[in-house]
């Protein structure tokens, strides 16, 4: 059946508009590589293509998150990496945003901090590792600080960058109407730096999953990555799979989060046209 083809005429000529496709069929669309993709590993699996250490079915890891989850393990591990994401990247939030905002509203913070943070970003994360361990041992202290680490710049890169973009001519009409510090940091300069803030927001919920699954492999003995690593001695390539498929919704999820917060908070975006 052919789509509806709208016509107009321009200058005397005839133009054809190209015709609109729902967006509950494009969705459509966007599904089928990846259960194509399903498809073939199942049947690769089931044929003896694809061996079992290897990489297990999707129907045994399904099988197997439903095991998980009856008798308690996945839900439990869930709850514990949740805990550990939700501190670490609450720490690294407020400490990215409190130095964005002193470096980015003073030429004196900037000069003592931006210089310190540049050179703290150049290292690599995952190689604090040991270092975070000798500081702060084994316990749950190492592996929050490195989430919050991850998220800290990101956030901090971001605002700063929102903060010094904001129009010039905001702050003098500040200064025309005789705003207090923080009235002019509360309603001119954090509004102005928000679009800023979110992507850093997102970039840095990203990061966050990232460093929780690197950090809790660090002698944990509870949490996804502990699920994970317990999984690998045993060869338990569904296991595996499983703690991977969880922090990917996690990390969608959140994501997702940040984009409704986001379509609330810059509403007035809407008003754009899209194609």
């Amino acid at each position: 059946m052919s789509l509806p083809v709208a016509e107009a005429r321009v200058g005397g000529q005839a133009v054809r508009a190209r015709p609109r496709v729902s967006r509950s069929f494009t969705a459509w669309q966007r599904l089928l590589s990846p259960l194509a993709v399903v498809a073939v590993w199942q049947a690769a699996g089931s044929a003896g293509l694809l061996p079992e250490r290897l990489l297990a079915s999707p129907a045994r890891i399904v099988s197997t998150a439903a095991d998980l989850v009856g008798t308690g393990v996945l839900p439990e591990a869930i709850a514990v990496s949740l805990q550990r994401a939700a501190l670490g990247f609450l720490l690294g939030a407020l400490a990215g945003i409190g130095l964005a905002l002193v470096a980015g509203l003073s030429r004196a913070g900037e000069n003592a901090l931006d210089p310190l943070l540049q050179m703290l970003r150049a290292l690599p994360l995952f190689g604090l590792i040991p270092l975070f361990i000798l500081w702060f041992g084994i316990g749950e202290v190492p592996k929050i600080g490195l989430v919050a680490l991850g998220v800290l710049f990101p956030l901090y890169l971001n605002t700063f960058s929102g903060i010094r973009g904001v129009d010039g001519g905001l702050a003098e009409l500040a200064r025309v109407l005789r705003l207090s510090r923080t009235a002019l940091v509360a309603h001119i300069v954090l509004p102005g730096a928000l679009p800023q803030v979110l992507v850093g927001l997102r970039q840095s919920l990203g990061v966050a999953w990232l460093a929780l699954i690197v950090a809790e492999q660090i002698n944990a003995d509870a949490g996804l990555g502990y699920m994970i690593n317990d999984a690998r001695e045993f060869l338990r390539t569904d296991v595996i799979v499983v703690g991977l498929i969880v922090y990917a919704i996690l990390g969608l999820l959140t994501d997702a989060l940040v984009r409704l917060l986001e379509r609330r908070a810059l509403a007035w975006r809407q008003s754009f046209p899209q194609r």
